[in-house]
């Protein structure tokens, strides 16, 4: 009989063990650092993208957790690594903080080839990648997973601002597209000439240089031939055409020069088009809200500059991770993350945002701006003329049949 009692009670105490051991792990979970894995280009071609982000993404923390850089009382650590701008290391950097820092999140990258090499891995990990400031429309269309949510907008929604602005002022607008002669050049005009179609317009030439090319002209003599009422200059890069576009004078032949006003650095180059009416993602003094006041005022205070383009993105992107867990509780499970976020709006420096249940692309506004010059600054400053309703720009539904919800 004491013999029973005795192994009744090691069994006893076996199991109490055992559950309080299980209790101490879920313990450790739920009061342990909500873990961020930051990865994006800190060097490379796109270092200032990267950094921009960076910046933009932990001063979106301390906003959203009004400094406490923590939810429900759990702390926030951010793990940042870099992708060199290269997809290898992207995805081998992406496997480091998912394998052996165990990331609840992953955030980034400025590069769309390195979110492509990212992609797998996130429904490998079963781990939410938020998108930013990576643009290719591939990355919530044709290559999407589940896993997937962008905060930034994508090629498809900058096509269709600009189309709109166009035929806006124009409606059956005939239009001339300047691109580089590469991915990214091809991936802007492809939507761009869609959304031009949809909405009245033509797109009656498009010329592509190679994106290392110095001699725009015969490109532009064709266009001036041409003699659409637009040409629509998509460019990035030390080697841009504006000085060439205005010596041709396509002005006096009706042709008015559009394009998207970039990040501050690009604008230096652009004084030519002092004057011209197009669209921007960002410009500091562009959105009149109180999160971009603030951001304004933050950055100011902390970096002695005004914010940039791809800082705005890296607020949004903080700002809609710490709302989603806020909505869910404190929890960092995935799939119940999913289900929060899908739909969910949150605020960022442009103005509230929601991720498309369909395909989880963030919908936002977009700006129609003048660029202007103001004494004491060195670059073209975008003027505020008209804020393009998110809703009018949503990018059309790619995402792949039968792809797991």
């Amino acid at each position: 009989m004491k013999k029973k009692v005795f192994v009744l009670l090691i069994i006893t105490l076996l199991m109490a063990s055992i559950f309080l051991t299980g209790c101490g792990d879920e313990e450790n979970t739920e009061e342990g650092p909500i873990k961020i894995g930051g990865i994006t280009s800190l060097s490379g071609a796109l270092q200032d993208y990267g950094e921009q982000m960076q910046r933009g993404f932990e001063l979106g923390l301390e906003y959203a957790t009004d400094g406490t850089m923590e939810i429900d009382g759990r702390p926030i650590e951010v793990l940042w690594e870099d992708t060199a701008t290269e997809p290898e290391v992207a995805r081998e950097r992406a496997l480091i903080l998912l394998e052996e820092e165990n990331v609840d999140i992953l955030v980034g990258p400025a590069s769309s080839a390195d979110a492509g090499a990212m992609l797998s891995l996130a429904e490998e990990f079963e781990t939410i990648l938020m998108i930013e400031p990576a643009a290719a429309d591939s990355l919530t269309g044709a290559d999407w997973n589940r896993y997937l949510f962008r905060t930034g907008r994508n090629s498809a929604q900058d096509a269709r601002a600009m189309a709109e602005i166009i035929t806006n002022a124009n409606p059956d607008a005939k239009v001339a597209t300047l691109a580089p002669d590469s991915a990214f050049g091809q991936s802007m005009v492809a939507p761009f000439e869609v959304a031009l179609e949809e909405m009245g317009g033509e797109l009656v030439i498009q010329e592509f240089p190679p994106a290392e090319t110095t001699d725009f002209s015969s490109y532009i003599l064709r266009i001036r031939e041409e003699a659409p009422d637009y040409a629509y200059v998509i460019w990035a890069g030390a080697n841009n055409p504006w000085g060439e576009l205005m010596e041709h004078n396509l002005e006096d032949y009706g042709i008015e020069i559009t394009t998207g006003a970039p990040e501050i650095a690009a604008l230096r180059m652009m004084d030519p088009l002092v004057g011209m009416t197009g669209f921007t993602v960002y410009y500091h003094s562009v959105p009149d809200n109180e999160v971009n006041d603030w951001l304004v005022d933050r950055h100011q205070e902390e970096y002695d500059m005004p914010p940039d383009i791809f800082t705005s993105g890296g607020m949004a992107s903080a700002i809609a991770i710490v709302t989603a867990i806020e909505e869910n509780g404190g929890s960092m499970d995935t799939d119940e993350l999913i289900e929060v976020m899908r739909g969910m709006e949150f605020e960022s420096p442009t103005g509230t945002r929601y991720f498309r249940s369909e395909d989880h692309q963030a919908i936002q506004p977009l700006f129609e701006i003048e660029l202007t010059e103001e004494d004491g600054v060195d670059h073209p400053v975008p003027v505020h003329r008209r804020t393009i309703d998110g809703e009018d720009i949503a990018p059309p539904i790619n995402v792949p049949d039968g792809a797991p919800r």
